[in-house]
């Protein structure tokens, strides 16, 4: 057998054994450009990614913003452990945003 050779391969009729493997490519560009352009048609003319970003960032820090001692404790390990991104006060103090 060659290096390409398998069990799977064309009998010398050209038919293949039962239960073999046949390769399969599909190219899936198009469609993702359809599906794009569907996204973009939903969100309509009026949406603005900068203000949305906006909008999670003030979330953020409403969600954040007030915490008791023991949370920002809590705030503080998770930040350190790398589960939470510091949104601190930006000098790199860990401090929720108040």
């Amino acid at each position: 057998m060659t290096p390409h050779s398998s069990a799977h391969s064309p009998t010398p009729d050209g038919r293949r054994p039962p239960g073999a493997l046949t390769g399969f490519d599909v190219d899936l560009s198009a469609q993702e450009v359809l599906r794009r352009a569907q996204v973009m048609a939903a969100l309509g003319p009026d949406w603005d990614p900068i203000e949305v970003l906006r909008g999670e960032e003030a979330a953020y820090d409403l969600l954040y913003s007030g915490l008791d001692p023991q949370q920002q404790r809590l705030y503080d390990d998770l930040v350190a452990a790398g589960v939470l991104p510091d949104r601190g006060d930006g000098g790199g103090g860990g401090r929720a945003a108040a």
